[in-house]
């Protein structure tokens, strides 16, 4: 039985794009094949661009409430597809049912805050600014935005994107990862549904040459991605420097410091979740603990406990705690990082197991003890189920740990202590912080706001950021005689 080619979603329609070839699309549990996704060529971008472009002028003259009642529609829909959605996620991904299931609903989440334009992308107005002189602020769009998102997340972030952008009256053009593209056809089948525009919403699949094109693109005006460290600067200085307005998401080194005084029996679960929960591949799991003394063996005991009852196995399996990572190359990758990190002295104390004769593509949990911050593997993001012990004499010296890593997507303290837990939120640099929370995820009506190497740009996705993002300022001064 031949394998489905997919098709892009340009101008209302699906349209079989000049291509580069075709690409696989496995399932990463079992190996087995879905479907093949185009590598779109630079013309099928521009076809995609161009639908755009042209739904611009008709979608911005759209009253910001009209809009916003089409994202309602929308998140009906959404919510009657959550299972659907889930189960292309759980495939394709191989997140496992409830993880892919809190992701939507993540999304929804971010649907929800977008629907309340018509209060947050108010301007404002100043009467007198000089005698018989007034000055109005307004916010109008940006024009046609891209969307460039990973494969972790195939629904929720191009939820936290598209919505926000539509509503403020720009159109889309949705690149999603070809490794997890089927999930992205059926969010445009619920757009269109939901009664957007032929060209407010499109989808152009492809790889780097794709991404490239719309970096490159005179007819996009802004970009907003999520992905890996080297790929987020890439996008950023690529983008800026063809003249466009660049949010880019990168990578991270989060890092958890457990205190003496931490309940363990409470933040151990916590811990494990954020560490080894979707295998390790969100760009808010913990990597590393700062284990404070005197309370470091207790702490690692603790966790090393836990670790080979973790079960690993395919998504879809209720009793799954360590799903799949994504392709084999990402397998083999982090297990070159544990085999070099030992090397350097560290320590695995503790690890998991991988279902016997299986084809899927499993890393197991790993606990690593004996890690020195100058070891590349402490600096390095692995993003897989590998969590790093670095044992620390004291809350100083583990915030001078973490401060030190060029990242700082998120951080966070297991404490008892209401002054570290201050001393903790003052210092850290980082964006994301959790106290006693191990995956401190903000809701979609807070700003996603990584600092230092994990964010390229001035205004994050989701929160008001995106608001401002995805909207321009346009000042009025006005005289009446």
């Amino acid at each position: 039985m031949s394998l489905v080619e997919l098709e892009n979603f340009v101008g209302g329609r699906w349209v079989r794009p000049d291509s580069l070839g075709y690409l696989d699309v496995p399932d990463p549990s079992s190996g087995a094949l879905i479907s093949r996704v185009p590598r779109s060529s630079a013309a099928a971008v521009d076809q995609a661009v161009q639908a755009a472009r042209a739904a611009l002028p008709a979608w911005r003259d759209v009253p910001v409430a009209q809009r916003a009642h089409r994202l309602l529609a929308l998140r009906g829909l959404l919510e009657s597809h959550v299972e659907e959605l889930s189960r292309s996620i759980v495939r394709e991904n191989g997140k496992t049912v409830d993880e892919a299931e809190g992701s939507v609903r993540r999304g929804i989440e971010a649907v929800d805050f977008a629907a309340s334009a018509p209060a947050t992308m108010q301007g404002y107005f100043l009467e007198d600014v000089t005698p018989g002189v007034d000055t109005t602020l307004i916010r109008q769009p940006v024009g046609v935005v891209a969307g460039i998102t990973p494969f972790n997340f195939p629904v929720m972030i191009p939820l936290w994107f598209a919505p926000m952008a539509l509503v403020c009256g720009n159109t889309f053009v949705l690149k999603p990862s070809e490794r997890v593209p089927n999930s992205a056809n059926l969010l445009a089948q619920l757009f269109a549904e939901a009664g957007f525009p032929p060209g407010t919403f499109n989808v152009v699949h492809g790889d780097a040459p794709a991404v490239n094109a719309l970096l490159e693109h005179p007819g996009v005006d802004a970009i907003s991605f999520v992905g890996s460290a080297p790929t987020a600067r890439h996008i950023y200085t690529h983008g800026t420097a063809h003249g466009k307005r660049v949010q880019a998401l990168a990578g991270a080194k989060n890092f958890l410091i457990v205190m003496p005084d931490a309940d363990l029996e409470r933040s151990v679960p916590a811990i494990l979740s954020s560490a080894f929960g979707h295998a390790g591949e969100r760009c808010l799991a913990a990597a590393v603990i700062l284990a404070v003394e005197p309370g470091a063996d207790r702490t690692v005991q603790a966790i090393a406990e836990k670790v080979p009852s973790l079960v690993v196995g395919p998504g879809d399996r209720p009793e799954t705690f360590v799903p799949p990572v994504i392709r084999p190359d990402n397998r083999d990758r982090i297990l070159n990082w544990v085999k070099e990190g030992e090397k350097a002295g560290a320590v695995v104390v503790a690890k998991g197991e991988i279902p016997a004769g299986s084809d899927g593509y499993f890393v197991p949990p790993i606990l690593m003890d004996k890690v020195r911050p100058e070891m590349a593997i402490a600096q390095e993001e692995v993003f897989g189920p590998v969590l790093l012990v670095i044992r620390v004499p004291s809350l100083d010296e583990a915030l001078k740990v973490a401060n030190r890593s060029r990242f700082g997507n998120a951080s966070a303290i297991f404490t008892r202590s209401g002054g570290a837990a201050r001393e903790f939120t003052h210092r850290i640099e980082a964006g994301m912080l959790g106290v006693n929370i191990g995956v401190p995820a903000p809701a979609a009506f807070f700003p996603f706001s990584g600092w230092k190497g994990s964010f390229f740009g001035d205004l994050h996705a989701t929160g008001r950021d995106s608001i401002e993002f995805y909207t321009r300022r346009k000042v009025v001064i006005s005289r009446w005689f």
